[in-house]
């Protein structure tokens, strides 16, 4: 099973380097052809990130130990003249295997953000943003025994929206305030009485102010960092506890299609966990820019 994971992740990556060949070929046929210019800017990035482990007969001890994250993140953003669209959609899901374990779960994220504005003066535009943020597959506590299901696709999904001010310098610095943000909060039956969502309800309603921030910078030639940011209030349920995610990328460029990456992401979220919820991923990246 541990080996025959690893050549499953090593013909991924196969796959993918052959998919990236065939996209840089059309691109550069396309370049020949299409003089039309476009409004419309897209952009994708796929990282495929490696940890692995293995042990034998090491006195210190150790688990033989094998992950794989795949994320996808896709940009389609519209400019003309005093308008300004920014879509993005954030993809990400990982598997681990631990021996003697089996197979789990260490990543999975499903997000869309849109922004729109329309500019007022210099570097500020009225705006209105949307957010949806779920999952893939059904997630587990380990902890309990017998193993307890917590989550699954669509449930907690969470659907937030509303007018507000927008301050962007450029692609890589904006800053979006929203003041009167409507939040919708959904989960299966299964999952009801849970995250916000009154027992025997599927739905909940919020409103409240939303402050969403990206700020992404080069430290030198070769390391880039970059800072996600979102705060929430709700005006109908404790105000004063503020919902925070917040997320810091380091990557290190080793090459156009390899890189090291680091990451943190954090959360605070009375509704979801009476915890900071806490994620660190490190490892070696595959990066693919199709454009």
């Amino acid at each position: 099973m541990f080996f025959s994971t690893i050549k499953k992740l090593c013909f991924f990556i196969l796959l993918l380097s052959q998919i990236a060949f065939s996209q840089e070929t059309k691109k550069q046929e396309s370049k020949k052809t299409d003089s039309i210019p476009k409004k419309w800017n897209t952009i994708t990035k796929l990282t495929f990130i490696l940890n692995q482990s293995t042990f034998s007969n090491w006195v210190a001890g150790g688990t033989n130990t094998v992950a794989g994250n795949v994320n996808i993140n896709y940009e389609f953003n519209y400019k003309k003249k005093n308008w300004n669209w920014d879509n993005k959609i954030t993809s990400a899901y990982g598997l681990s295997y631990i021996d003697k374990q089996g197979v789990r779960k260490t990543d999975d994220r499903l997000e869309y953000n849109s922004l729109l504005g329309y500019k007022s003066k210099k570097d500020w535009f009225f705006s209105f943003y949307n957010n949806l943020k779920t999952q893939y597959t059904r997630g587990y506590d380990y902890k309990k025994t017998p193993v307890l299901a917590i989550s699954d696709l669509f449930s907690p999904a969470y659907l937030s929206f509303g007018p507000g001010m927008l301050w962007k310098k450029s692609d890589n610095e904006f800053v979006n305030i929203a003041p009167s943000s409507s939040r919708f909060t959904f989960v299966s039956e299964e999952f009801s009485g849970k995250y916000g969502v009154d027992e025997g309800e599927t739905t909940s309603f919020g409103l409240g102010f939303n402050l969403s921030s990206y700020y992404k910078f080069s430290i030198t030639e070769t390391l880039t960092m970059e800072n996600i940011l979102a705060l929430y209030a709700d005006y109908l349920d404790k105000p004063q506890n503020i919902d925070v995610d917040y997320q810091v990328n380091f990557l290190v460029k080793i090459s156009d299609y390899f890189s090291t990456n680091l990451g943190f992401h954090t959360i605070i979220d009375d509704n979801a966990s009476s915890r900071i919820q806490f994620r660190q991923l490190f490892g070696l990246g595959v990066n693919y820019v199709f454009l």
